[in-house]
């Protein structure tokens, strides 16, 4: 196995679970999550599932769609799956609960910023998209805005998600605002390099 795929298997386990962790701060600190997670939030409290197995049931769910429009999971694709819902309900089980805003914010803002950190490596890891960015892309590929594609689709997930109980706040506003800056600052610099471009480059 050569050095490349070792650091790209890296960056994506550790990318993933530096995703559940992220999703657990945010989640402990009470101020509102991002779309997809105010969505499962709602689907935990209804159902009376744990957090982490609602995000495994969601993601098979979302890879079924992937069918009709001929997107192909990767090793990336399927971890995600599973690994970010282990991921954060082993952070949720040993996360405190602040009590006092100064360090509900300080869970929320380290949450979110792992976030960034977290995609960075995990799509830098180049095994694949998650099940919920594929679908984005796989509806864009059908001659849909992207753009449209996924703020229409997050905006869905957000409105049921808070009437199921998911919990909107400046968390919500904040993860908005900020997680696009974050990943374009992150996934260059995160990204492994391709051995081939590499060699070119060296030749």
């Amino acid at each position: 196995m050569s050095t490349n795929l070792l650091r790209r298997l890296l960056h994506l386990y550790l990318g993933l679970v530096l995703f559940g962790v992220s999703m657990g701060l945010m989640v402990a600190s009470g101020l509102g999550l991002d779309p997809w997670d105010v969505f499962h939030q709602g689907l935990a409290r209804r159902s009376g599932l744990h957090l982490g197995w609602v995000v495994i049931i969601v993601s098979a769910f979302v890879l079924m769609l992937w069918i009709p429009l001929r997107q192909r999971p990767g090793l990336g694709t399927i971890s995600n799956a599973i690994v970010v819902g282990l991921a954060v309900d082993a952070a949720l089980a040993v996360l405190p609960e602040p009590a006092h805003l100064p360090a509900r914010m300080a869970f929320l803002i380290t949450g979110i910023v792992a976030n960034g950190v977290a995609t960075g490596l995990y799509i830098g890891a180049r095994f694949g998209p998650g099940p919920r960015d594929g679908l984005t892309t796989g509806l864009a590929a059908r001659g849909h805005s992207i753009r449209v594609v996924r703020t229409s689709i997050e905006l869905s997930m957000l409105a049921i998600g808070w009437l199921l109980g998911g919990t909107v706040g400046i968390g919500t506003v904040l993860y908005a605002i900020s997680i696009g800056p974050l990943t374009h600052y992150f996934i260059p610099r995160l990204t492994v390099p391709d051995d081939r471009k590499l060699t070119q480059c060296l030749a």
